[in-house]
């Protein structure tokens, strides 16, 4: 379970912008959205090949300059 540490003299908006980032980056909000709706396997097949696609092609560049 994500959690952040208000610290002294933070703002609530402050923290609750850091405890989104947080669960951001540890990819929950993408987890939810996902399981929030029935994906049939071959949706699920092309999403994946694209993500891997986009991957390959991110490195290709990285790459390159």
């Amino acid at each position: 379970m994500a959690g952040v540490k208000v610290r002294d003299n933070e703002s609530f908006e402050h923290a609750l912008r850091r405890f989104k980032k947080l669960c951001e980056r540890e990819g929950r909000l993408s987890e939810y959205k996902r399981h929030q709706h029935f994906e049939k396997p071959s949706d699920r097949r092309k999403r994946k090949l694209l993500a891997a696609r986009r991957k390959a092609l991110k490195k290709m560049a990285q790459r390159a300059s």
